[in-house]
This record gives structure tokens, sequence and C-alpha cells, in this order.
């Protein structure tokens, strides 16, 4: 996705219609809001209903998120930057996510939004019930867990200076991924994948240009 500019302020407008326009843009704390319940009831029912110990539903949980970081890169990856040819396809790659890095810094579209992102939710929730049957109470709050911290961690990037110098790796990368090279580093919350698949920058060689960095940082 090339843009003849990349705004660093501002934020695109998807439609023109201001219902649909609104229901485009989220809060971090909404999507908190609404998952985090669910995550709490699935593992909730899984100890009293279903009778797994607090093992089984921890390491079942973990498997969840450990699935999340794969699906986050794949998505990305060959969804999120799917070349598409036709003009119908190209807008809709440009609303799912083009936007996004045509205005990096809209805080509003750091997450997906409370309805497509519970429509996409409920159709992964019953396609691994499909599979997994009961243990879905256990893997997919780690699976949404998962994607709770990778929209974090995304938000954090785009709107905070790294916190943690063991942080900066991730910032480097993400922010890489924009402004340089946008078919390498598609990892967010963590680079796992790119190194499995080489996608991964090479940070010790990719020269570090102060003036675009003072440039990025919040004052």
């Amino acid at each position: 996705m090339k843009f003849e500019k990349i705004h660093n302020k501002g934020q695109a407008t998807l439609f023109n219609n201001a219902y649909l326009e609104m229901l485009t843009k989220t809060h971090p704390l909404v999507i908190w809001g609404m998952y985090f319940p669910v995550m709490v009831y699935c593992m909730y029912r899984s100890n009293t209903r279903l009778n797994y110990s607090m093992e089984m539903i921890a390491l079942v949980f973990l498997a969840g998120m450990a699935f999340w970081t794969l699906f986050e890169y794949v998505m990305h990856r060959f969804i999120f930057h799917w070349v598409a040819e036709s003009e119908r396809a190209r807008r809709i790659v440009y609303v799912m996510h083009g936007n996004h890095h045509e205005y990096p810094r809209d805080r509003e579209r750091l997450f997906m939004p409370p309805v497509p992102s519970i429509i996409i939710a409920c159709v992964i929730f019953f396609l691994m019930f499909l599979l997994m049957g009961q243990f879905t109470f256990m893997f997919f709050p780690g699976f949404l867990f998962g994607y709770l911290m990778y929209g974090s961690v995304h938000f954090a990037i785009h709107a905070w200076n790294p916190p943690f110098k063991w942080l900066k790796p991730l910032w480097r990368n993400h922010h890489l991924h924009h402004y340089k090279n946008d078919h390498r580093g598609f990892g967010v919350s963590t680079t796992i994948w790119d190194r499995v698949f080489g996608t991964m920058f090479d940070l010790k060689k990719e020269k570090e240009d102060k003036e675009k960095v003072r440039e990025l940082m919040f004052k």
C-alpha cells in the first residue's frame, strides 16, 4: 500500500454516512470492556460446569494465546496486505487496513471497532467449537487475551513513546513496516513469526534516522 503522503495527523473519511463513520471508531477500553467479561465467564464455566482443573485451563489458555500470535501474523500479512486487483477489492482493503497506513496515528482506529469485531469473534468461536468442542471455553479466552494484548501494544506503538528500553525493538519493527517497507515486519505483539518466515527487519543493520525518530516522538 503506497500513498503519496503518510499523514501523522488527522484521519481518513471511510464513509459519507455519519453513523457508519462513527461505527469505524473505538477506544481500547471499550474493546477490553466487551471481551474481558467473556474471558472470565468462559474460564469460570470451564472450571465449575465442565470440571476442568485450573492447571488444564491455564495450559489451554496459553495455547490459545500462542495461536493468536500466528493468526495475527497470517491476517496481517495475507489479508490486510492483500494485493487487490479490482477497484472494489482495493476499497475493501483500504477500509480494513489501508487507511491505517495512510493515517497511522489515528488513535480511534487502532483497534477493530465493536460491530465487526463481535461478528468476527462469534464466527471464530463457533469454528473453534466445531473443531475443539468444550476445550473452546478455555482456548478462546486465551485467543481473546492475545488479541487484546496485540491491540494494546499496537495502540501504544502509535500513541506513546516506548515506555521501556526492551520494548523498543517492537516499536522499531512496526515503524519500519509503516515508514520503510510494508512487505516486512508483520508481527505487532511479537516478532517470532517474522523471524520464522523470514520477514523480520534486521534491526542491527537498519540505520536509525534520528531526525525521523524525533518527528515520531510524542512530546
